[in-house]
């Protein structure tokens, strides 16, 4: 190819990208910025540290067990919960959604286009809607009570607990775990696995040295695009938490609502570091353990 021909071919490039590079400028890098110059000025618009310290230093008192008090940094207490809670949701996600993939990826074509379609179902359905389903679902004199009451089963309690929140993150961000690893292992190379039992792998050592590897790219892309929205929710937790209890989500529309926009924007940003850092984290752990990279 000439180096004429080359240089049209990467005009063609950069002309198809062009709609997305000005998208990714105007939706993405701008409010970013605008959330970096809010979080470090005051109501003047004056430079300040203020907002993000406040975040860090800020304390309440909590009643104790034993009926004494204790002093806890109160954002920071806030930002724990809802890490915990993410991170059980993901993975939750990950141990049922990793095998669900597999399977859907060695199925027939017809057998995967179904599965998909029950996966997408409920994403086609409204957000607001499917958490209000689950209230339903889930209050005390609800559907899941009501039947197992038929069996003589005492009703529980689970509205209003960090096990509905939990329940409403996996189902809400379920279909964000299998996609990516789905479309990882459809593109696998079945003769590896071959290749690995012909030299005497079992199915678990087949699992760990070959399956895995391979298709940790998508597990890193579903752990990231599950774990990233459930830290940041707050409609899940407003509606089948009944607002007992605060996620960082929460205190971001809070703040907001009461039009601290610079104190929002600071835990936005400082939320926003801290989910970077995680990520080059496991990069660098994957790349380096698992595909033995420097």
């Amino acid at each position: 190819m000439s180096g004429k021909s080359l240089n049209k071919k990467y005009v063609g490039y950069h002309a198809a990208l062009a709609p997305y590079s000005m998208w990714a400028l105007l939706f993405i890098l701008v409010p970013l910025l605008f959330i970096g110059y809010y979080a470090f000025t005051d109501n003047n618009f004056a430079f300040t540290t203020e907002n993000i310290m406040r975040f860090f230093t800020a304390t309440s008192n909590i009643l104790n067990n034993d009926g004494t008090t204790i002093e806890v940094r109160t954002y920071i207490l806030i930002f724990m919960r809802s890490l915990k809670l993410a991170g059980i949701s993901t993975f939750i996600c990950l141990i049922f959604g990793y095998p669900m993939a597999y399977i859907m990826a060695r199925s027939t074509e017809k057998a995967q286009k179904s599965m998909m379609t029950l996966i997408m179902i409920p994403m086609w359905m409204n957000f607001l809607i499917r958490t209000y389903a689950w209230m339903t679902i889930l209050q005390d004199k609800g559907i899941f009570n009501n039947i197992i009451g038929k069996f003589g089963l005492e009703p529980m309690h689970i509205i209003g607990t960090e096990a509905a929140v939990i329940i409403g993150m996996v189902y809400d961000y379920f279909p964000y775990m299998i996609l990516p690893i789905y479309s990882i292992m459809a593109k696998m190379d079945l003769n590896l696995i071959e290749a690995a039992k012909d030299l005497g792998c079992g199915n678990i050592s087949v699992l760990r040295r070959v399956i895995l590897p391979l298709s940790m790219p998508g597990v890193i892309s579903g752990i990231t695009m599950v774990l990233i929205p459930s830290i940041s929710t707050f409609y899940i937790s407003q509606k089948l938490g009944n607002g007992k209890f605060l996620l960082i989500g929460d205190v971001i529309e809070g703040q907001y609502v009461s039009n601290n926009l610079h104190f929002a924007a600071a835990i936005a940003f400082i939320l926003m570091i801290i989910l970077l850092i995680c990520m080059a984290l496991v990069k660098y752990i994957t790349a380096k353990y698992v595909y033995g990279g420097e």
